[in-house]
């Protein structure tokens, strides 16, 4: 019996941890290339910069997708 709830909570917790893992997406810049992408960790390195609406942070990447398309700096290249 204690094998049993053991394997069920273990195949939960393995369906539930990857849905809170990427949770916070971002719209950055590559200083150089100047070209705009997603990435679902906020950058700590200097050659990528936060853009968007007060440095916005999306719920899923869809909608960093569509906040890209309305960043100004990633819509004039």
């Amino acid at each position: 019996m204690k094998l049993r709830t053991t394997t069920a909570a273990l195949m939960i917790a393995a369906f539930v941890v990857p849905a809170f893992a990427a949770d916070e997406f971002y719209v950055v810049q590559d200083v150089k290339t100047k070209k705009c992408t997603v990435v679902d960790k906020k950058p700590t390195e200097s050659s990528m910069t936060v853009v968007g609406p007060a440095g916005a942070v999306y719920k899923s990447r869809t909608e960093a997708e569509t906040g890209m398309k309305t960043v100004k700096v990633c819509t004039s290249n």
